[in-house]
């Protein structure tokens, strides 16, 4: 999927072969710290020092584990997005609940590069996420975003997205959860085909 700006050409493709992509948004080291990897909701027993190699044999695996966004030709975005039943977590959450016995897929984070936010990256992930599942024959996809109340949102709690960028991209409030992020209340939203 492409998209034109004014400054910009913006293109979302799917991680599987593109690994290295991948690291540069979520993998990256830094002093003192590491990358998130993705794994919260993937399956959070893998070790730290295994989630790089977990994730580069995903990247290798159709359908992928989601997809990337590129802004003229770099990559400055992440989107994670599968069938809910790979996400180990939501298979056993008692918090996001399934809604009914179709293997949703669904939409768990999003990571956009510094330097390339506030470009409205997120609206262009999400709906390239959309498209793949669709296109890797989805029936249903699902996001669990924060409702904010209108309030701002840190880069940290919203990495789930929030309900307007979802309600924004077509998708309804499904259910509410008793899941929370940022000490926000989280929906699922759906988006049927």
């Amino acid at each position: 999927m492409d998209v034109e700006t004014p400054d910009a050409v913006v293109e979302v493709k799917p991680a599987l072969g593109r690994y290295d992509d991948f690291y540069e948004v979520v993998g990256v080291k830094k002093p003192g710290g590491g990358g998130c990897w993705c794994m919260s909701y993937r399956d959070s027993r893998v070790p730290n020092d295994q989630r790089g190699a977990y994730m580069e044999r995903e990247c290798a695996t159709s359908p992928g584990p989601g997809v990337l966004a590129y802004v003229d030709g770099e990559v400055a975005g992440w989107c994670s997005v599968a069938p809910r039943s790979t996400y180990r977590r939501l298979m056993n959450s008692r918090t996001i609940p399934f809604l009914d016995e179709r293997d949703a897929w669904s939409i768990v984070c999003f990571v956009v590069r510094a330097g390339y936010r506030k470009r409205g990256l997120m609206h262009v992930l999400l709906e390239g996420a959309v498209e793949h599942a669709r296109a890797n024959g989805a029936e249903i996809v699902e996001g669990y975003p924060i409702e904010t109340g209108g309030d701002r949102v840190d880069v940290i709690s919203g990495y789930v997205g929030t309900t307007e960028l979802f309600e924004a991209a077509g998708f309804t409030r499904a259910a509410e959860t008793t899941a929370h992020s940022g000490g926000k209340e989280r929906w699922i939203m759906r988006r049927e085909f």
